[in-house]
């Protein structure tokens, strides 16, 4: 039986993991910005005690290869440790596995053309699951302790790590200074978006999104690059995971599936404009993205993805969007954002869920599988884990995912990233790829 414990913890979420900063396989979700209708918790998961991996149809649990389809395989493990008697039914993770869904898993959900080069090697999924929760609360300020295993003394073992934490101060960071080296010139990434509008005037997609990667070489711990880009990109699903070979580092503003209670919501982004110098700049630039008919389109095409993806997984007529053109600010951009909601079937999961859906939508096209094909004739380099999915399998049934943008991976000193953006057919080429740049300040900063 599970053991919940609300305790009083001093310090933010960031301050409580980098006391378990070095221990491998913890995860923080950190919800790292004000905003009380997304950034409502942050989890930090320890003490693993068990792992699974899938690279291509290859599964893996505590590193041994077992058989059966990835998602099968997964959905099978969580429902092993399901457990629906336990309180706090509004806090939407108490016990289960957190990790991520890279975007190359998609070739095993569809006949994706395989030509694209992977330049470094990590798994399609990861998943860990953990003995000890330690919750958060951010809008009634609570903070609470699981355990797995219902042991009080392993719970003020946790306590009592906690309470020799230290203040953090906000990190300090300068201008860009790196060499940063992308998979395109911007000649180059120009032609593509050039080809991409070809195909949308053939008819074979309507919308695609088109994508430049990034990579520098870099010694700084990773932590301390996380803890750099919170300071200056605070996001409502960031996340830094640390695992034996590599980091994930993650600032996302955009979800891509949350299930709590059978209720699923997921908050397409389309539409991007770069924050101004001073208030007169921003409200220029907001305007415009508000007022502007290419980045709406874009949206409602999007949209109709997500509503027609969420209608296979949900009960008929349940399906509804709420928000449509909601204007959001971070620290370096306006964002456009959707909102779609249903409620699941009472035979789907939430690891079934999470793969009819997957990849997400907006950082695809409509139709979804051309335009998948069509990425990958001219990214000619896998994306790996960027554009795909961090997050957590609740035991109980819940998950939340972000889709993985404004996030870096490091790996044997060097971090890679990708930044990207929608192309239409009134897409200008120039404006496209100053746009990706517009995404990857942040990032660059941090590096």
């Amino acid at each position: 039986m599970i053991k919940i414990k609300e305790v009083e913890i001093n310090f933010n979420p960031l301050e409580v993991y980098n006391i378990f900063k070095n221990e491998k396989n913890t995860i923080l979700l950190d919800s790292s910005n004000k905003d009380e209708s997304l950034s409502k918790f942050s989890f930090i998961g320890i003490n693993p005690f068990k792992t699974f991996e899938s690279k291509g149809k290859k599964v893996f649990i505590d590193d041994i290869e077992v058989n059966g389809e990835p998602f099968e395989v997964l959905e099978k493990l969580i429902k092993d440790y399901y457990n629906n008697e336990c309180n706090y039914s509004n806090i939407p993770l108490l016990s289960g596995a957190m990790g991520y869904i890279s975007y190359d898993i998609c070739r095993i959900l569809e006949e994706i053309p395989n030509t694209s080069i992977e330049d470094f090697n990590i798994s399609d999924m990861r998943f860990i699951f953990y003995n000890n929760i330690i919750i958060f609360d951010l809008i009634n300020n609570k903070q609470f302790i699981t355990s797995l295993n219902g042991k009080e003394d392993e719970i003020n073992f946790i306590l009592n790590k906690i309470s020799k934490c230290e203040h953090i101060e906000e990190v300090k960071v300068g201008e860009i200074k790196n060499n940063f080296i992308s998979n395109f010139n911007k000649e180059d990434y120009k032609n593509s978006i050039r080809k991409l509008k070809d195909y949308i005037v053939n008819g074979d997609v309507y919308i695609a999104n088109m994508t430049q990667r990034f990579y520098t070489e870099t010694n700084e711990e990773s932590f301390e690059i996380y803890k750099k880009l919170r300071s200056i990109n605070k996001a409502p699903f960031s996340a830094f995971l640390n695992f034996n070979d590599f980091q994930i580092i993650s600032s996302s503003p955009e979800r891509f599936i949350e299930i709590n209670n059978k209720k699923v919501i997921t908050r397409p982004i389309k539409g991007t404009r770069p924050r101004g110098k001073n208030k007169e700049e921003d409200l220029k630039n907001s305007l415009e993205l508000l007022n502007s008919e290419k980045d709406k389109a874009e949206l409602l095409m999007v949209v109709d993805l997500e509503r027609n993806d969420l209608s296979k997984v949900c009960k008929p007529h349940s399906v509804k969007v709420t928000e449509l053109f909601k204007l959001e600010e971070y620290a370096t951009v306006f964002h456009l954002v959707s909102t779609v909601e249903g409620v699941l079937k009472e035979s789907v999961s939430s690891v079934k869920c999470i793969k009819e859906c997957f990849p997400g939508g907006s950082i695809t096209g409509t139709p979804k599988i051309r335009a998948m094909e069509i990425i990958e004739e001219l990214e000619k380099l896998k994306r790996n884990i960027y554009t795909g999915a961090i997050g957590y399998f609740d035991f109980r049934g819940n998950a939340d995912f972000n889709i993985a943008i404004r996030t870096i991976i490091k790996k044997d000193n060097k971090a890679y990233f990708g930044v990207g953006g929608g192309i239409t057919y009134d897409s200008n080429e120039e404006d496209e790829y100053n746009e990706t740049l517009d995404k990857a300040k942040a990032l660059m900063r941090v590096l």
